[in-house]
């Protein structure tokens, strides 16, 4: 699958069965993420891969708005240091982490983690310190559906020049 065929067939997964993923899977995943641009090459992330069952369960407790949290065989959990860009930087990573996903054959959902009320519950959970932010979680697995939302058509966001 080529780079564009990735961007352009990728879509949220919240189904996946449990067959588990390579510890080298995984860790491509990061080295893609670690890889996204960031602002004056601050490089603010850090990554924890979560494959627990029992961690999972947790995160899907304190996250209630995604049980399948704890249907996924993995996830990958972006915190940062705070920086000027943290949220650029992090957005860029968490992307990076989708893509490799979809290239490497997996589902994947991103969730929000920065600035939600679970956000220091997770940090904490983690055991990540208090100068570090929950920026995202990704879920990542074999998925079990097959989702096509439909996207805004091209012609109704291209503007040339101004909007």
């Amino acid at each position: 699958m080529t780079a564009l065929e990735v961007i352009k067939t990728r879509r949220s997964v919240r189904a996946y069965d449990h067959k588990p993923i390579s510890r080298e899977v995984l860790i491509d995943i990061v080295d893609c993420a670690r890889l996204a641009p960031t602002a004056m090459n601050e490089q603010p992330w850090e990554f924890v891969v979560i494959t627990d069952p029992q961690t999972r369960r947790d995160l899907a407790a304190l996250i209630t708005h995604a049980p399948f949290i704890a249907e996924a065989p993995a996830c990958i959990a972006v915190l940062s240091r705070v920086t000027p860009f943290y949220v650029e930087d992090c957005s860029a990573a968490t992307q990076n982490i989708l893509l490799a996903a979809k290239a490497h054959g997996l589902g994947s959902c991103w969730i929000s983690g920065d600035k939600q009320p679970y956000a220091d519950r997770v940090r904490q959970l983690l055991g990540a310190g208090p100068a570090m932010r929950f920026f995202s979680l990704v879920t990542l697995g074999h998925a079990t559906e097959r989702p096509v939302k439909e996207k805004r058509r091209l012609e109704s966001v291209l503007h040339w020049e101004r909007i």
